[in-house]
Formats: C-alpha cells, sequence, structure tokens
C-alpha cells in the first residue's frame, strides 16, 4: 500500500512540476500589458481632480465676482466692472493661478437690474495634445437699498 501511494505521490509532483514548467514567464508578459492600462488610470484619475479642482475654483470666482457686482452696481454704476474683476482675479490667484489657466473674464449686464460674471480658462492636461477649458457663470439681482417710508 505505501508503494501505491508513493508512486501516486511522484506523479502528483511531476504533473504539477510541468504545469509550473508550462505557465513560466506568464507574470512577466502580464505585467507588461497591464501596467500601461494602471498607468493609463492612474493619469486618468489626476487628470478627472485636475478638471473639477479646477472647475470649483472658477465657479467660486464667477460667484464672488457677482457678489461684489450685485452689491456696487447700484451705489456705483460705472465702478462695479472694475471691483468684480479684482475680486475674480484675486480668487483665482489665491486658490489655483497654476490650475485655472489664461482666464477670460466676461461682465455680464442682460438686463437692467442684473448683473454677473463669466469665466472660461483652460487648465493643465496630462495627456500631451489634450485641450481642456473650464466654464463658469454666476449672476443675479443688483441689490439695492430702499428706505422704509
Amino acid at each position: 500500500m505505501s508503494e501505491g501511494v508513493s508512486t501516486g505521490l511522484r506523479g502528483w509532483v511531476r504533473r504539477r512540476a510541468a504545469a509550473a514548467r508550462g505557465d513560466s514567464g506568464m507574470t512577466a508578459i502580464e505585467f507588461v500589458f497591464l501596467t500601461p492600462v494602471l498607468f493609463f488610470m492612474i493619469f486618468a484619475t489626476v487628470q478627472f481632480a485636475l478638471y473639477f479642482f479646477a472647475d470649483h475654483v472658477a465657479q467660486a470666482a464667477a460667484q464672488a465676482g457677482a457678489r461684489k457686482a450685485r452689491a456696487t452696481a447700484d451705489a456705483e454704476p460705472g465702478a462695479w466692472r472694475g471691483k468684480a474683476q479684482d475680486v475674480v482675479d484675486s480668487y483665482i490667484s489665491q486658490l489655483g493661478p497654476q490650475l485655472v489657466l489664461a482666464p477670460d473674464v466676461k461682465m455680464l449686464q442682460p438686463e437692467q437690474n442684473t448683473v454677473g460674471v463669466e469665466i472660461t480658462a483652460r487648465i493643465p492636461t496630462v495627456f500631451p495634445g489634450l485641450d481642456l477649458t473650464v466654464h463658469a457663470q454666476s449672476s443675479g439681482p443688483v441689490e439695492r437699498f430702499v428706505e422704509d417710508n
């Protein structure tokens, strides 16, 4: 009985050794094929984060500029554009000067009692040849002080 077990064990060891020899090098080949996919996923994640952070910076700058424009448009009819531009520039320089590239800031006055800010800017990319832009707009009614009668 021990001879049969010994023969069966030797056969099993031989089969495992033959199977292992057939798989030699598979790990290296899998690594070669999967590494570019892994790097692409990492860079895509970084690009996704850059895009959404730049979008949030542009939106925050547009909202701050629109708040300043709403507060000063009634008191200083011609000066609100410069003050809103200063606030937008300040926000972008504080939150993301290397993230929001070449911002194009436009002051909006679609109606008599409404003012706003629109920002369009490029963002840096980790993929060569990719050109991404963010767009943010915020507007609202001009704040007016009305005395009680």
